[in-house]
């Protein structure tokens, strides 16, 4: 099999390891197949890709969709980004808790994050191409979010020497405890 699928603390997330093929002219790998995928019990069809380019110090999130949950399988095509997943699921075991994981360009791995997580990155190199399939179509109506420094959530951003540069809208998002009922959260990656 040319992936390698780690389950990750929080159950429904995996960090993927692709077998990369390189050599003096470049390299080569499979990102995606639907049979290996179902095979490790990631079988749901993926409706959309999505890609981004950001510069270092960019936050992105915590974002989720409320009546249209998005499964999302996520990489970084080019440069190194802290991608976090927060279960928001009532009445799962990780509920409230966050999961970690650094993808890079140069290790081509990626992290499948299913419904029922919010998400968000920061870039850490000067800049970085991000790319993810997601299970449901974008609905910008529906699309919520949760603070990035929710200190109930208690996510440890890494200290990368500079301010983080959020959108104006992330910003603004609630905490957890203001959109989802009490839970246990702070859960180390």
């Amino acid at each position: 099999m040319p992936f390698t699928f780690v389950p990750c603390p929080l159950p429904g997330l995996f960090e993927i390891q692709p077998k990369v093929f390189a050599d003096s002219r470049g390299y080569f790998f499979e990102c995606y197949s639907q049979r290996d995928y179902a095979a490790a019990g990631i079988a749901v069809p993926f409706v959309q890709d999505n890609q981004s380019r950001s510069v270092k110090g960019v936050l992105r999130g915590l974002h989720f969709q409320k009546d249209h949950p998005q499964g999302k399988l996520v990489r970084t095509v080019f440069g190194e980004v802290f991608d976090v997943a927060v279960d928001i699921r009532p009445g799962s075991p990780g509920y409230g808790k966050w999961h970690a994981v650094t993808l890079s360009g140069e290790k081509q791995n990626q992290f499948y994050i299913p419904p029922g997580f919010a998400h968000g990155f920061l870039v850490l190199s000067d800049s970085a191409v991000f790319a993810y399939k997601c299970t449901d179509f974008y609905h910008p109506e529906d699309e919520r979010g949760i603070v990035w420094n929710d200190p109930d959530i208690g996510i440890t951003w890494p200290d990368i020497g500079m301010e983080y540069i959020l959108s104006d809208k992330d910003k603004k998002f609630p905490a957890f405890a203001s959109q989802f009922s009490a839970g246990t959260g702070g859960a180390q990656p």
